[in-house]
């Protein structure tokens, strides 16, 4: 694979990005693409390493040296047929996935080394679409059979693609005004411009899948009715209930959950500077603004780091960003983190590094808040925190209460299930974290009723996502399948254009880990 001794002679270089300083002044993504000819030397530096780590660290199980080798020798056209063989949508996670893979490669070893998988993979499927090589695939036969996907998410996507593709009559359900779920509305344009998300849901249409949005399942359309016209139902809805800081002030104006912020911002970008999409959308019960504001957002991870990124760009007088936990080291902890394992150790965020440069910006660390205070108008003018114990439940270290001016809160804490009125109506059980429970891989406890993604698994990856729901998508082809020939098992064989990987019908057991390894080899149905 690659160079023989590449990875000796030719010097990493990462993902290029404009400058922090520049780019808070916009909406355009803030990565690049570099040169092709530098792309080779990068794919040039996968070396032969014998067990390729790297599978194991992809929850999609991307052929990653497989298409390294291939940018090596310039033969892009086969580069992206081996992408798209495991992942619907590689410019989605190119540009948002954390990279396991690039902390499990064996160059990893010595840290910072690893091959640029992430910025491979982009450029693969951006030269892909830039030469006319992406284009639909409806299907060769029909089935005569209709599913129904709710949720336009990642996870829905790609099931609805897949089942699609096997030549299902697939209608797409999403009550927002367009297909994406949070790659959309949540992530930022600088992040993930949205053109790059519609295309992808052009070329769904395209091959024949029925897309309904500005459609709430449950209240729109009635469970008992929509179980009556379709022969199976995916649940995909995500994990969208964000956990909470009951916390004395917490009710007071001001204070708002992080994605309400985030919505807003995206619809924002989408009316002024995208455009507009056929179905409108939902008017906003407040009106988020960071403009001129002491903002403080609680909650260190990716969610966090958008927030502070489209408050920068808004005019935020000042932005802190809070985490509970302590900070982490500056390199892997080999004793907590050994590789192959995705290393807890400190990231500047690409939102902070924007804020520090222009001088608006702080993070901190040991941060707990015990109350929301106000001014003699009633309006949030600052929170009490204090440093926190480093154990659970990290209570406040007496002493340590200070006030923080703040006249916008953002809270960024995560999410805890999916949304339960939908998940009531169908029955299906939930587990012990309100998450859908399979009884079998992605089979719920009603008949036909499957579920993917963080509706299922719990908040987690875009590659467990889009994993689960091309899994997903197989355990449904497999059921309408046995429904068509009686009770006559069908052969693996026919299914395997549906996931690509016939030995992995069974998931991880548990909570879903910030990174988790991809699927062994070898699992049964359960």
């Amino acid at each position: 694979m690659g160079k023989l001794g590449g990875f000796l002679q030719i010097e990493r270089r990462g993902v290029p990005q404009r400058d922090p300083s520049d780019r808070a002044h916009d909406y355009r993504e803030f990565q690049l693409v570099r040169p092709t000819t530098e792309l080779r030397d990068q794919g040039a530096r996968c070396m032969d390493c014998g067990v390729p780590f790297c599978h194991n660290g992809c929850p999609l199980g991307n052929l990653i040296p497989d298409w390294n080798d291939l940018v090596y020798h310039d033969r892009f056209d086969d580069a992206i047929a081996q992408l798209h063989a495991t992942n619907n949508f590689p410019e989605f996670t190119g540009r948002l996935c954390p990279a396991p893979c690039e902390a499990a490669c064996v160059l990893e070893i010595r840290e910072g080394e690893s091959v640029t998988i992430k910025q491979i993979e982009n450029s693969i499927i951006e030269r892909a679409w830039q030469e006319g090589w992406v284009v639909p695939q409806p299907p060769r036969r029909e089935t005569g059979q209709a599913v129904a996907v709710i949720g336009a998410g990642p996870a829905g996507m790609a099931a609805a693609q897949q089942l699609r593709r096997a030549g299902h009559q697939v209608t797409l359900f999403e009550r927002d005004e367009a297909l994406g779920g949070l790659v959309r509305f949540g992530v930022p344009d600088f992040k993930i411009e949205k053109h790059v998300v519609q295309r992808r849901a052009d070329q769904l249409e395209a091959e024949g899948v029925e897309i309904r949005c500005g459609v709430d399942v449950g209240r729109d359309i009635d469970v008992a009715e929509l179980r009556a016209a379709y022969d199976a139902v995916v649940i995909a809805t995500g994990s969208r209930v964000p956990r909470d800081l009951p916390v004395p002030g917490r009710e007071l104006p001001g204070v708002h959950f992080a994605m309400d912020y985030l919505y807003q911002r995206n619809r924002w970008v989408a009316r002024e500077l995208g455009s507009a999409h056929a179905v409108p959308e939902p008017a906003a019960a407040d009106v988020i603004t960071a403009r001129d504001k002491d903002v403080v957002v609680i909650g260190g991870g990716d969610t966090g780091a958008d927030c502070v990124g489209n408050a920068l760009r808004e005019g935020a007088r000042t932005i802190t960003q809070l985490e509970l936990l302590a900070e982490p080291p500056a390199t892997r902890p080999d004793e907590l983190t050994p590789w192959p394992l995705w290393p807890l150790k400190y990231r500047l965020s690409y939102a902070m590094d924007e804020a520090k440069q222009l001088g608006v910006g702080e993070q901190d660390y040991s941060v707990t808040t015990t109350r929301f205070t106000t001014d003699g108008d009633g309006a949030l003018c600052a929170l009490r925190v204090a440093r926190a114990e480093p154990t659970p439940p990290f209570a406040p270290v007496a002493g340590t209460e200070h006030d923080l001016p703040a006249q916008l809160v953002l809270l960024a804490m995560g999410f805890l299930h999916p949304e339960p009125g939908l998940l009531e109506q169908l029955g299906v059980e939930r587990d012990q974290r309100g998450n859908v429970k399979a009884v079998r891989p992605y089979t719920t406890s009603v008949d036909g009723v499957f579920a993917a993604g963080d509706a299922r698994r719990g908040q987690s990856l875009i590659v467990w996502a889009i994993n689960e729901g091309r899994q997903c998508a197989r355990m449904v082809d497999r059921y309408l399948g046995d429904r068509r020939v009686g009770d006559r098992s069908l052969d693996l064989s026919r299914d395997e254009g549906i996931a690509g990987h016939a030995d992995a019908d069974s998931g991880p057991e548990g909570p879903p880990q910030h990174v988790s390894p991809a699927i062994a080899a070898g699992h049964e149905e359960a």
